[in-house]
Order: structure tokens, then C-alpha cells, then sequence
């Protein structure tokens, strides 16, 4: 198991570029593993979410802008946000602008994103069996345990699911830790950490939160109750069912405010904290007072 292992972490510190190269439906098992390791260990509703997301690469970016200048939002206000704006993002996408750290951390590593989407239209079976290697192995080493955030399956199928039903957690974890065996003396259940609960309510479910899941036992990811099959082949004409409609750019002026988010909130949201809104705390000093430190 050791060099299992072993292998396992030298292939995660391979450079995201080399995994673009890769000819489509030609990735192997070790390069799977090296995609899916930074994700493996996310609850499954929200590691369904992101594979659908992947296979749209080229929204990213502006889907992560968007989710940095509505940060301050939330909750069901969110929801009305999202469909007051008419966005161009496939419904996959906007399902991930509850979760900016998620979106920011794909737009910021385009390679990864695109080779990521790029095996799952391919390979979607092979992704998720990738994901279940490794939960095994975070299960096995101890790293991966039920706790106040997730309940972690005991198998023969991982599933890591939310521990309360609408809240939704963004774990944060070094894969080459969590994926190989413990030093002498290492607390295995220190090396995975849970962020704040992002609230995922009914009034996310026409973005398909409340049906999206994996069936581990055939390898398949559902959205919205419905099997996604979008594929290398299909991928001009494939709709997923949704209760969203669909626009096109140009769309209307965003009614709501754009606020990025500071330096400060940037940094707590990398690591899992929810940190009071700066801007919230600017608008309530006097104008005379708003330049002041």
C-alpha cells in the first residue's frame, strides 16, 4: 500500500498542464486520481455539481466574477439574484455561485478545469471510480471520518453527504497528505478541515440542488434526478433538464449592487471562514468618515 501511495503523490505534484495534453479518452487511472484528488473528498451533491460545471470550462471565469461581486449574498435572496439577472451560464454553473472559494479555484487554474471536464465527457465512469479510490484510501488512512459536517459512509461505496440536509460544506485538505499513509505520531483526523455550511434551500432546487447525487453502485452522477449524459459526442446538442430557463448574452443591467470582495474577506474565504462583510461595515460610517482608517 505504500507505494501505492507513493505513486499517488508524485503524480499529484505533476503540473496541471500536462494533464491538457492528454488525448481525449486516453486518461489513465493515475492521471484520474492526480484530477480528481483536490475534489475527491467534497460532499457528493456538491462533487456532482462540479463535474456537470467542469464540462463548461469556458463559462468559468466569468461565473467567478459574478460570484466575487455577490459574495455578500446568500440564501434565498442569492436565488432571486441569480434568476433576476438573466445569466448566460449553463444551469451547472450558476448551481456553483453559492460557493465563490469552489468557482475561484477553478477559474484560477484554467488547465486543471479544462482537463477535469474534458475526462469526464470521455470518461465519466473512470472519474468517478478515480473518486472512490481515493475516498478509500482518506477512509482507510483515518483522514476521513463522520463528524457535525458530513456523514461518511462505512461502504462498500464512500459517500460523504452533508450531516443536515440543506447546508452544504467545502472541506480543505493537502492531497498529499490525505491520500497516503500517516507519519508515526500524526492525527489523521486534523488534516481535513470543514468551512462554514453554505445554505443550499428548496429555493435552489431549480438548479437541480435537492436531486443531484452519485450512484456509486453504476458509476453515475445525477442533477435534477436525471442521469447527466453530456459526452465529447453529444456536447453541441445536449440539454439537461432543468426548471431554469436559459438566456443569452447580451442580458439585462445586473440589478444588484457589484461589490468585490477585500483583500481581508479573500483571504478568510481561502480558508474557510465567514468573515463579516467589509463593505457592510464601510456603508454604515458617515461619508465624512469613509476615507478615515
Amino acid at each position: 500500500m505504500r507505494h501505492v501511495a507513493a505513486a499517488i503523490i508524485s503524480i499529484i505534484c505533476l503540473s496541471a498542464g500536462s494533464a491538457s495534453a492528454q488525448a481525449p479518452g486516453q486518461y489513465p487511472p493515475a492521471e484520474l486520481d492526480r484530477l480528481v484528488s483536490r475534489i475527491a473528498l467534497y460532499p457528493d451533491p456538491l462533487l456532482a455539481q462540479i463535474l456537470a460545471a467542469s464540462t463548461f470550462p469556458e463559462q468559468t471565469a466569468d461565473a467567478s466574477r459574478w460570484a466575487d461581486e455577490h459574495h455578500y449574498m446568500s440564501g434565498e435572496p442569492l436565488a432571486r439574484a441569480i434568476a433576476d439577472d438573466h445569466l448566460p451560464f449553463d444551469p451547472s454553473v450558476q448551481a456553483l455561485l453559492p460557493f465563490p472559494s469552489v468557482l475561484n479555484m477553478m477559474a484560477a487554474d484554467m488547465p486543471w478545469t479544462t482537463s477535469l471536464g474534458n475526462a469526464f465527457l470521455d470518461q465519466p465512469q473512470d472519474v468517478t471510480d478515480a473518486a472512490q479510490r481515493l475516498r478509500q484510501q482518506a477512509r482507510d488512512y483515518g483522514y476521513l471520518r463522520s463528524n457535525a459536517q458530513v456523514t461518511v459512509s462505512p461502504g462498500p461505496y464512500v459517500e460523504i453527504l452533508p450531516a443536515a440536509p440543506g447546508y452544504v460544506v467545502v472541506p480543505y485538505y493537502d492531497p498529499l497528505i490525505v491520500f497516503a499513509r500517516p507519519r508515526p505520531g500524526y492525527r489523521p483526523l486534523v488534516a481535513i478541515r470543514y468551512g462554514y455550511t453554505v445554505p443550499i434551500g428548496v429555493y435552489f432546487s431549480p438548479w437541480g440542488w435537492g436531486g443531484n447525487r452519485i450512484a456509486w453502485s453504476n458509476r453515475a452522477v445525477f442533477i435534477n434526478n436525471a442521469r447527466w449524459d453530456r459526452s465529447r459526442i453529444n456536447r453541441q446538442t445536449y440539454v439537461h433538464p432543468y426548471a431554469v430557463p436559459r438566456y443569452a448574452a447580451p442580458r439585462p443591467a445586473d440589478p444588484h449592487r457589484a461589490v468585490s470582495p477585500s483583500g481581508h474577506e479573500r483571504e478568510q474565504e481561502r480558508r474557510g471562514e465567514r468573515g463579516r462583510e467589509e463593505h457592510k461595515r464601510e456603508e454604515r460610517k458617515k461619508p465624512e468618515d469613509r476615507n478615515k482608517p
